[in-house]
């Protein structure tokens, strides 16, 4: 069993963002977002992530933060996708014609 930690980043009424850590690292991030009745849960991983810690965080985001909430949900939809991460870029990063400042 690997030992995550989960960071939150953004909460909305309807929706949470967290960052995945192992060991203080960062190694994915989930959005999840809480529709009616469905849970939608985008799940980006590191390519280094084995396909059992990919399993372990599912079940980590269903059974402790997806219940969490209270809602009555008849569905838990998850998007995994596995890489690496290019950069973080927000608008405050670029100055005219997309360059950094």
């Amino acid at each position: 069993m690997v030992d995550f930690n989960f960071e939150r980043e953004v909460r909305t009424p309807y929706s949470e963002a967290y960052a995945i850590l192992e060991d203080d690292r960062p190694i994915g991030r989930a959005d999840i977002h809480f529709a009616s009745n469905v849970v939608h849960v985008t799940l980006v991983v590191d390519e280094s992530v084995t396909q059992e810690a990919v399993q372990e965080i599912i079940d980590t985001i269903d059974e402790d933060m997806a219940d969490a909430v209270g809602i009555n949900r008849d569905e838990f939809i998850i998007h995994v996708f596995q890489g690496r991460e290019t950069g973080v870029f927000s608008d405050s990063s670029f100055g005219e014609n997309g360059k950094e400042h």
